[in-house]
């Protein structure tokens, strides 16, 4: 008998093998035949209509998880917060993470990171999430709260920065609901001390009794790569809950990076009297000054704390453990840096109570690269004797290792048997940590943390179905949209841009830039769909030092490429990246931004490539106007158009696209942040449709509050459509941002997504070239998603 999660999984893949779109589909299986209605947009007609159904193109983690959070009381009421990426929800029944902040829209990017998140442990329904990506005098962040596990969202405005994706990003959490008054909310800060709410975080004010400090942006640019760490967290020292009165005795945590401007020289304190005043504990003198990544409280009251040097993710060492009993330090467990090792502590959880305490230490800054290395130690007698339960399993060798980002141990409260940690790839999970040898299995169905560069959907019979270029974990084939891919040029720290030779697609070409061991091999190609691999004998002249997200490159034929580092001239080769020319294309001037000519070959005509310089940023004192350049003679040189720049605006290379429609020659589109701009004569002449346009703020001066148009692609049309492709774009139509499509080359256009689908914004875009209606896009930290 199939489980819930094969049962559906069963169902999806059924339906990506009869090409079904969203909503039901008509007789092509696409979302073009949903029923829609019409109405009129300043002589463009935009259709509403039943929302597609989405999926995400499976990789499996791919991101740092900084936190862990179980209910103390209800079974299997666990989230996780990621980084950049948003925040999940465990599905028990079908063991798979729900994504929980999907519906945040563009203009809540900044808010798809969450530093902190607090469960009432009187309400197992009740959520709040701190969010904001990165700390400044200035930065916003959120408190949002949610009353229904996550299903549905509202915030408030927080008074002081967090930095969900800054350094130090697993200490926690720093927000905590009083068990007794779960009116009562503190919250540790990064650069203003403590905080407290009394009406279930409505409202704030600084808890002036422990310090009125707030770090400026000096301060804060002072300390390395704004990792301030601040006020680490804080721990509510009851076993009560319910009571109705606020506890009264709180312990919380102080790094030397904020106890230092306000004069808190301890690096731990207590109140007992709910915070209205502070008393300094002194810490052993070894650890004086250590960073404290964790520190728990068991239920008999005993306090275990690790005490760290660095601030992670991946914290080095030297590194200590202690229990505290109110008076007492006992030393459990420590590391001292050797010429091979720097371990770290980051991950701390006990489970029950004295002697008989099970204590799980997540070590950082360790690879698990050798049989009992330390990755999570486990004590099942208050800290006596300790044993390794990670290292010393074998794993499937197709998932990925341990990834030395041990930062959050989590043992299930109504299950000592089952352990999660976190790295830098996602969750590892056991659910035999008594066992001489636990078995470990990544728990990640669901939770997709990549963050995307570019898409790439091949041709009809290509034996792959897109290819996807990442930050962190590189290039990716990927043959099947519910499989994590294995094929992969394996030599990029970061996947920037790839292409497939529309005449023989197995042909693959790919940039990235250079991880530590290969430092020269920025350019890939395959000629087998990705199965081998082999290096160009020669880079673009100035790629090496230009290894940007901006960088990208056009395959012209087999063995024929047009390459465009940033702020270069673009180089073609003709054979196969034995050797570079340049064009005759001017390189881009430096404007204190990343930028490069977007590079696109002509699907009909190998002859044809085109080239796009969107002008940089408008709004800068060095931006240009945006040109368009098209070359016929396989991107050897490149003519300008004479009529592109009156039409379009000068745009930040990032807010604006270019896409060829494969069923035409010189059928060009491109979205400049603006407006979308079409030609069908190889970019000689352009016509500037209506249909988007910016939405404009007082928030910022130097852009639009929401563009116009950023991305843009064309895929398989639906039978019966007027044009011979569909278009996507991402943008602002009627007023309405989101991802919107046409099946008439721009006349109506209709939304594809719903409020509930916006993933935080939406990045590049891809159509695919068989199936009507399926479209992929790349979310703000969530992977690349489908409809279907």
């Amino acid at each position: 008998m199939k489980n819930k999660k094969s049962i559906v999984l069963t169902s999806l893949l059924s339906i990506l093998a009869a090409g079904c779109g969203g909503g039901g589909g008509g007789a092509d299986g696409g979302p073009s035949a949903m029923t829609a209605a019409s109405v009129t947009l300043g002589g463009t007609t935009a259709r509403a209509t039943a929302p597609a159904r989405w999926a995400n193109v499976k990789f499996g983690g791919g991101g740092y998880v900084p936190g862990l959070i179980f209910h103390p009381t209800s079974p299997d009421v666990l989230y996780a917060r990621t980084d950049i990426g948003g925040a999940y929800r465990w599905d028990a029944a079908g063991s798979t993470w729900v994504p929980i902040t999907d519906g945040f829209g563009i203009e809540e990017s900044f808010f798809e990171g969450s530093e902190s998140m607090a469960l009432d442990p009187n309400n197992d329904k009740l959520v709040y999430m701190s969010t904001g990506l990165y700390i400044g005098e200035g930065s916003k962040a959120r408190l949002y709260i949610s009353s229904d596990r996550g299903d549905n969202w509202t915030h408030v405005e927080l008074p002081f920065p967090v930095g969900a994706n800054n350094q130090a990003r697993a200490v926690g959490e720093r927000m905590m609901v009083d068990p007794n008054n779960p009116a009562i909310l503190f919250y540790a800060t990064r650069t203003a001390g403590l905080w407290k709410s009394a009406d279930r975080g409505q409202t704030w004010q600084q808890v002036q009794s422990l310090s009125t400090a707030k770090m400026n942006q000096a301060q804060i640019d002072a300390v390395p790569q704004r990792g301030v760490i601040g006020i680490e967290q804080v721990i509510f020292d009851t076993s009560t809950k319910g009571s109705g009165s606020a506890t009264q005795t709180i312990y919380t945590a102080v790094s030397s990076d904020y106890g230092s401007l306000a004069g808190l020289a301890q690096t731990l304190y207590k109140s007992t009297n709910g915070g209205a005043s502070w008393t300094g504990i002194a810490v052993p003198g070894e650890v004086a000054g250590y960073n404290i990544p964790h520190m728990v409280r068991a239920k008999d009251g005993m306090m275990y704390v690790a005490f760290t040097q660095g601030g992670g993710p991946g914290a080095n060492g030297a590194a200590a453990l202690y229990k505290f009993d109110g008076s007492n330090w006992t030393l459990l467990k420590s590391y001292a840096p050797t010429q091979w090792t720097s371990f770290g502590m980051g991950g701390l959880s006990v489970s029950g109570s004295g002697a008989s305490t099970r204590i799980a230490l997540g070590v950082s800054n360790t690879w698990g690269n050798w049989e009992g290395q330390p990755v999570v130690q486990l004590s099942d007698d208050a800290g006596t004797t300790w044993r390794e339960i990670a290292s010393t399993t074998p794993h499937n060798p197709s998932d990925v290792d341990f990834s030395g980002w041990v930062d959050d141990v989590e043992i299930d409260p109504n299950n000592p048997e089952r352990i999660l940690h976190v790295f830098g790839g996602g969750v590892w999970e056991t659910r035999n940590a008594s066992a001489a040898k636990p078995s470990w299995n990544l728990a990640v169905t669901g939770l997709e943390e990549t963050a995307t560069n570019a898409l790439m959907a091949p041709p009809p019979g290509a034996p792959y179905s897109l290819l996807i270029s990442a930050g962190d974990i590189g290039m990716r084939v990927q043959t099947e949209l519910l499989k994590r891919p294995t094929r992969n040029p394996g030599v990029f720290g970061n996947g920037i841009s790839a292409d497939m030779a529309w005449s023989n697609p197995s042909y693959i070409a790919a940039i990235g830039t250079a991880s530590w061991d290969h430092p020269s091999r920025v350019g890939m190609y395959s000629t087998d769909a990705g199965l081998t691999w082999t290096q160009f004998a020669a880079n673009h002249p100035d790629q090496q030092a230009r290894q940007s997200g901006a960088s990208n490159l056009a395959v012209v034929k087999p063995g024929q490429i047009v390459w465009a580092p940033s702020h270069a001239a673009p180089a073609y080769t003709t054979d196969g990246g034995a050797s570079w020319t340049y064009t005759n294309l001017p390189a881009l001037a430096s404007m204190g931004i990343d930028r490069s000519y977007r590079v696109v070959a002509d699907r009909k005509n190998p002859n044809k490539v085109y080239a796009y310089n969107s002008g940089g940023a408008w709004w800068t004192q060095w931006s240009e106007t945006a040109h368009f350049y098209t070359s016929t003679d396989g991107g050897k040189t490149f003519t300008e158009s004479a009529t592109f720049a009156a039409k379009s605006w000068t745009s930040n290379f990032y807010a604006s696209s270019v896409a060829v429609n494969p069923n035409a020659e010189g059928d060009i589109w491109v979205a400049d942040g603006q407006s979308i701009l079409h030609s069908v004569d190889s970019g000689a002449t352009w016509t500037k449709l209506t249909a988007a346009a910016p939405i404009w703020g007082t928030e910022s001066s130097y852009s639009p509050r929401v563009y116009g148009a950023t991305s843009i692609a064309l895929g398989k049309a639906p039978a019966g459509a007027s044009y011979s492709a569909s278009v996507y774009v991402v943008g602002t139509i009627g007023g309405v941002w989101g991802l919107h499509r046409s099946d008439d080359g721009g006349a109506s256009w209709r939304r594809v997504n719903d409020d509930k689908h916006q993933f935080g914004g939406m990045g590049t875009l891809a159509a695919d070239q068989t199936v009507p209606g399926r479209v992929f896009l790349s979310g703000a930290g969530r992977g690349v998603l489908f409809t279907y």
